[in-house]
């Protein structure tokens, strides 16, 4: 670095010009250079995503992807099953018929062609009905418990998850369906309804 020499006047020399014209040129080459690197890390494109902010986006779609709630087909299939099992409790099933059957040959072989009329209607029909009864009856209760299971899940799931209004509408039907069936089925087990007939 030059030396710094003024003469007896106080005018600088050429030497001393030099180096003041030198640092100059240093600072602002070195002023642009840091400006230049730090538009180059906060600058970017339009529309362009920095890799943190891409793996963020990522976590969080794949979060929303595998974080969905349930879609209500469990409930959805219970309703229409509710729904079945209250048609089959009226309508009857094919496990009534056999029961039925079965319990009218029974009858037949315990009576004998000298028994009275009342012991063979009893045993041959009297039975067969009551069985055919029985079963709408369990099918009808079976009907009610599910139907009942699938109002009241919501209750017991995810809070701000409504039920979907078909699904109550049928579970509401299937409850429908197994109270009457039900009911149908006790007056026919105990003769209040459709009772043997009077042989007297």
């Amino acid at each position: 670095m030059g030396t710094k020499t003024v003469d007896e006047t106080g005018v600088k020399t050429d030497e001393h010009k030099t180096d003041e014209a030198t640092g100059t040129a240093g600072s602002t080459e070195a002023a642009e250079a840091t400006e230049a690197a730090g538009t180059a890390e906060t600058d970017t494109p339009d529309g362009a995503d920095t890799p943190e902010d891409s793996d963020v986006t990522d976590k969080t779609d794949g979060v929303d992807g595998t974080e969905a709630g349930p879609t209500g087909v469990g409930q959805g299939a219970g309703a229409v099953v509710s729904a079945g099992l209250g048609i089959v409790s009226l309508t009857g099933s094919w496990v009534g018929t056999v029961a039925s059957a079965r319990e009218s040959l029974m009858g037949q072989l315990q009576t004998s062609s000298s028994s009275d009329v009342g012991t063979l209607i009893e045993k041959g029909y009297g039975n067969a009905w009551q069985a055919t009864a029985m079963w709408g009856g369990v099918f009808a209760l079976v009907a009610l418990i599910v139907g009942v299971g699938v109002l009241a899940r919501p209750a017991f799931g995810a809070p701000g998850r409504p039920q979907a209004p078909w699904i109550k509408s049928v579970a509401w039907a299937g409850v429908a369906l197994g109270v009457i069936g039900l009911l149908l089925a006790v007056l026919k087990y105990t003769d209040v309804l459709l009772g043997l007939p009077s042989t007297g």
